[in-house]
């Protein structure tokens, strides 16, 4: 079982790992995303990069990895204590993966992926707060602080298990300190919106 589990750490890990983001603006030519907008590899700065397809392609991606990690550990019966386990490597593998010197992105969607099989009543009502929010104010970066800072509260609501709440917690935790930046740019009303295009330029400093 040990065995077994660590195995299910280190897959979740690599498959968060695999950056998305980079391979489908590399596949549209000659583009680094990671010198692009605000230089991040997720769907947000793809969007601003090479337009809404590669985005969407992107946002799968990223949603697919923390999904098919706590998958995995679903369909091998894995406690709730390994199934909280992995998504949180698959979260880690995001932030900091092997293939890109440890220097990845937020972890919003590949937190979203692990949440919709790990506790899909959750995970389901955490998309639905982002689409409103980011609806409603067109900061992906507050939709995603809100989805997160709701997340601890959800699970405890809506699930219950002592594993989970402290997976709530861990992402959310991570997600905030991904964001601190954004958070400094959201007070001083210097944050980009959802769509805005930037300049290859602009992603110095940010």
């Amino acid at each position: 079982m040990l065995i077994r589990d660590g195995i299910l750490l280190l897959i979740a890990y690599g498959l968060g790992s695999v950056p998305f983001g980079l391979l489908v603006t590399r596949l549209q030519g000659d583009v680094d995303l990671r010198r692009v907008g605000s230089g991040n590899i997720g769907a947000t700065n793809v969007l601003r990069a090479v337009g809404k397809g590669p985005a969407a392609l992107t946002l799968l991606g990223d949603i697919g990895k923390g999904a098919v990690a706590a998958g995995l550990a679903r369909g091998f019966g894995a406690s709730p204590v390994v199934l909280a386990g992995v998504g949180v490597a698959a979260v880690l593998g995001h932030l900091f993966p092997v293939f890109l010197g440890f220097r990845g992105g937020k972890g919003v969607a590949t937190t979203l992926g692990v949440v919709l099989v790990a506790m899909p009543t959750v995970g389901v009502l955490l998309l639905l707060l982002w689409l409103i929010v980011a609806a409603a104010w067109r900061y992906s970066s507050l939709a995603a602080l809100a989805a997160a800072g709701a997340l601890p509260l959800l699970a405890w609501l809506l699930d219950g298990r002592p594993a989970m709440l402290c997976l709530g917690a861990i992402l959310t935790g991570l997600l905030f300190w991904r964001h601190r930046e954004n958070i400094g740019r959201l007070l001083r009303g210097t944050e980009g919106k959802i769509g805005q295009k930037v300049r290859p330029a602009d992603a110095v400093g940010r």
